[in-house]
């Protein structure tokens, strides 16, 4: 990747691994499907009146809003919802690991769609190395896993894989920004009928747990859903998936350093084959060379 993909992708492998803290302290006072409420709805309100003023809402929605409406369901309103609810019987260890097929589902998604970037075999290993490394970050613990779960995560897998992939083949000319407003819009219309009758239980929530929602509203969603859009244009949907790498390490060290979570083996071993495996899963492929023709003399030339 280029110097400006590697700096986008250090940041969103920070930014998206957050939440996980954020969360963590948010649901000790507000519900699940408030807290998803409350994220879509800050990061509208943040990022719709811009859009709504360059006049490119309108302008998306005439012309791809069923492109728009597909990336939504994958990226954002499908998975939310089925994350916390798989979570109920799986453990967050084995959520992580599952989640880590990502990069694999986007390869075969890729391949399918047509995309030219192939997937190499140093970057393959460099995939398998990165789920041996959150396998070690994080154990496995399959204790009480349930078979619908697991095919709820499934289908959160196939939505992250798959939304970047419509983003570069149907959106390619909607801005970053664009589509994601439209995405934290009608997600929160979606949580709201859910959310808005328990939001009277958030008169007794912590100032904490606040704080924690408007930074999951601001920078968890609508800054980082910028920079993710950002971050595909430059390196690709492929690439950009492998975040879902670092994510559970830049999670894990946060427990570390502000919870005082134990440092752990499997941390010491994890870590560096995430960085290992992020390092070649997003080395760029060797350029596919034209195969030489009948007549070709510049090709026949040794």
């Amino acid at each position: 990747m280029s110097r400006r993909g590697w700096v986008l992708f250090v940041a969103m492998a920070v930014i998206w691994g957050v939440p996980y803290l954020l969360i963590k302290v948010a649901v000790e006072d507000f519900s699940p499907v408030v807290v998803v409420f409350l994220r879509c709805a800050i990061g509208a309100v943040l990022l719709v009146p811009w859009t709504l003023a360059r006049g490119s809402l309108g302008a998306a929605l005439r012309r791809h809003w069923r492109a728009l409406l597909v990336f939504t369901v994958l990226e954002m309103t499908g998975p939310w919802l089925l994350l916390p609810w798989a979570e109920q019987s799986l453990s967050s260890s084995l959520t992580g690991l599952l989640v880590a097929a990502v990069p694999f589902v986007a390869a075969v998604a890729a391949l399918l769609a047509g995309d030219d970037d192939r997937l190499s075999p140093v970057r393959v290993v460099g995939m398998v190395l990165g789920v041996v490394g959150i396998g070690a970050l994080l154990g496995l613990d399959v204790g009480g896993a349930q078979l619908s779960a697991i095919v709820a995560v499934a289908f959160v897998v196939v939505g992250y894989a798959v939304a970047p992939i419509v983003i570069s083949h149907r959106l390619p000319d909607v801005p970053g920004v664009t589509a994601a407003s439209f995405a934290l819009l009608f997600t929160a219309l979606v949580y709201a009928p859910f959310a808005v009758p328990r939001l009277g239980d958030a008169t007794h929530a912590s100032g904490t747990a606040w704080l924690a929602v408007i930074g999951l509203g601001t920078v968890c969603t609508a800054l980082a859903l910028a920079l993710f859009f950002a971050l595909i244009r430059e390196a690709g949907p492929q690439r950009a998936l492998i975040i879902t790498f670092v994510n559970p390490a830049v999670a894990v060290l946060l427990g570390v350093l502000l919870l005082d979570e134990p440092f752990t083996l499997g941390l010491a071993v994890g870590l560096p084959l995430v960085l290992l495996g992020c390092v070649l899963a997003t080395r760029r492929s060797p350029a596919r060379t034209r195969p030489a023709e009948l007549g070709d003399v510049d090709a026949a030339v040794p």
